[in-house]
């Protein structure tokens, strides 16, 4: 029976692994090959839990768009760096609460924009695009974006575990212009490796943040709170504000000690005025 490797579309370049993949990998996913499945091993060696990182950031992703879809009327969607289909996706959750709502996904991974076109052929209000999400002009002037969303009607942008896979110094800069962009009553949604700063915890981000750069992946910034926060300009954060991803509204008691990897993720939702 042939590996994934010699079935491997010419289009995929398996010298560098790629963030969608990698993430694909720690949600135990299918769709990932050996390059991506070596950055899961080499943070697992720094920190045995890694994982848990992975279903931290979906499982905020999951809660934010049930408080989105169910408490703010919103209908429409944009999910910058989507990644690969898995479960469950931004539309499967929208569209439950709200059967008309509408998501365009962004991404220019090309097996995400293999696997994520095929899923979505039978739905008429889901669209994908291929675009870098770090130049937010192409992802704002898209013709399929202009088209199925509408600008002058509030919209829900993501930027679910993305942020930190750009490592230059405008982070703040990308993020206002898509924030400017967006009409008075929109929400944003926002998660982020993060740094603690503390004694028990910000070592454990900074070993992870050095094995993901120098990994064959190259990216994935621990960012402080003030970094993060710097993101967020314009927003009124609904509470509790910028938290741990696992302390945003989860759903139900915590009956377990969380993993120390867990302190290194964060999120939050706020709203444009």
């Amino acid at each position: 029976m042939p590996s994934a490797e010699d079935v491997l579309p010419a289009y995929i370049d398996v010298t560098k692994a790629s963030v969608a993949r990698v993430y694909d990998a720690f949600l135990n996913g299918k769709d990932n090959y050996e390059i991506d499945r070596e950055v899961l091993r080499k943070i697992q060696q720094v920190a045995p839990e890694a994982t848990q990182l992975g279903w931290d950031n979906r499982e905020f992703l999951i809660r934010a768009t049930r408080f989105i879809a169910g408490q703010t009327g919103i209908t429409q969607y944009l999910d910058c760096g989507s990644g690969l289909p898995t479960s469950e996706n931004t539309h499967q959750v929208a569209q439950r609460i709200q059967p008309d709502a509408h998501v365009v996904y962004v991404d220019n991974d090309p097996v995400v924009l293999a696997h994520g076109r095929a899923l979505l052929e039978e739905n008429d209000q889901t669209h994908l695009i291929g675009a870098d999400i770090f130049e937010p002009s192409q992802v704002l002037q898209n013709e399929v974006v202009r088209k199925h969303l509408d600008f002058s009607e509030p919209i829900a942008l993501y930027q679910c575990g993305t942020m930190h896979h750009y490592s230059g110094s405008r982070y703040a800069e990308i993020m206002k212009e898509y924030i400017d962009a967006l009409p008075s009553g929109s929400y944003v949604a926002l998660s982020h490796f993060f740094d603690p700063e503390t004694a028990e915890y910000s070592s454990l981000a900074r070993k992870m943040e050095e094995v993901f750069i120098h990994s064959p992946m190259g990216s994935g910034r621990f960012r402080t709170r003030a970094q993060i926060e710097s993101m967020l300009s314009g927003l009124e954060l609904i509470e509790p504000g910028l938290v741990l991803c696992a302390d945003w509204w989860p759903d139900g008691p915590r009956v377990r000690p969380m993993y120390p990897v867990q302190q290194c993720i964060v999120g939050t939702v706020g709203r444009k005025p």
